[in-house]
């Protein structure tokens, strides 16, 4: 959503500005062998064990804020156990409250850009910086060639992409989630994710609960429901 008037030139991100901040955290992160954990019963889906590392996750938004709060986890989770600097991007409106999902003000770089063409070039700058162990894209209608550069710059930088929409784009992301549900701020963050997609893995959908205390994700087994992997059809 555009928050100007259709006659007021949309402002310029300051690239030499991003770049400067990108450099400034150059250091490194980690590249950890298999993928990054969520819980037991959710990585049993996924190749690895985890979510994959230097690759690119479509999160398709049900709900704004429980989707907002589940791509908080992860990186988190990724600036935990990789190290280095995390990267949101995003028009307007930044989540608030990320601190009891374990992310550090510190480790995290917020980055307002207005124009679509300014959003994604950050993301790829991020993603292909080595110091950069996650990057959140707020954004709807990436193109298919687009996804797959960003794609291209994740398996470079060796970090975790993701991509937070509202529509569904093309197959060339790593993994694909639909999340809904949330605790309108009572309580334990509640989330429904639903794994539409993934490669060597298989979906499935899971009632799933965030412990802040116990820095936990929890999945209500007698909810968790998971679907068998697709047959592949054999080539003729």
């Amino acid at each position: 959503m555009n928050p100007f008037p259709d006659d007021t030139p949309l402002p310029s991100l300051d690239r030499p500005a991003l770049r400067a901040a990108l450099a400034a955290r150059s250091a490194r992160h980690a590249s950890p062998a298999g993928g990054l954990s969520l819980c037991p019963a959710i990585n049993a889906a996924l190749p690895g064990g985890g979510l994959p590392w230097a690759a690119l996750h479509e999160v398709l938004v049900e709900e704004p804020e429980a989707a907002a709060e589940f791509c908080a986890l992860l990186l988190a989770r990724a600036a935990a156990v990789a190290g280095g600097s995390l990267l949101w991007i995003a028009a307007e409106g930044f989540p608030t409250g990320l601190g009891r999902f374990g992310l550090s003000p510190t480790d995290l770089l917020l980055v307002r850009a207005v124009r679509p063409e300014d959003a994604l070039w950050a993301m790829e700058e991020g993603l292909g910086s080595p110091g950069i162990a996650g990057a959140v894209l707020c954004l709807d209608g990436v193109e298919p060639m687009v996804a797959r550069r960003l794609q291209q710059a994740a398996g470079a930088g060796g970090g975790l992409g993701l991509l937070l929409r509202r529509d569904m784009g093309d197959s060339s992301v790593a993994t694909r989630w639909r999340v809904g549900g949330g605790s309108a701020g009572l309580g334990d963050p509640r989330w429904r994710l639903e794994l539409l997609r993934c490669r060597a893995g298989r979906p499935g959908r899971w009632d799933a609960v965030w412990r802040p205390a116990a820095e936990r994700l929890e999945v209500e087994e007698d909810e968790a429901e998971a679907s068998p992997a697709p047959l592949r059809r054999r080539a003729r």
